[in-house]
């Protein structure tokens, strides 16, 4: 299990990686290096990156336990989901 900053790669349209557990308070950060542009929308609604364009980021900081899936909204193929635990 991680915390503090973590990573998550938005390349070859997949989010690398596609899960992820992390400790309560973690912040995570998406970088999209791919050329097309892809957000990060989580399906509960919580947060949602807006359409990140090549080199931008995106970062979350999780502060409550639970599972919480997310996908691209322009390419709805790419899912994952990140585990937070207590």
């Amino acid at each position: 299990m991680m915390s503090g900053t973590q990573q998550i790669a938005i390349r070859d349209f997949a989010f690398q990686p596609a899960e992820l557990t992390v400790a309560a308070g973690t912040t995570l950060t998406w970088t999209n290096h791919d050329g097309a542009p892809h957000t990060v929308t989580f399906r509960n609604g919580m947060a949602d990156s807006g359409t990140l364009s090549s080199g931008q980021t995106f970062s979350y900081t999780f502060a409550t336990p639970g599972s919480f899936a997310y996908y691209c909204r322009i390419h709805p193929n790419m899912v994952a989901e990140v585990k937070v635990t207590a």
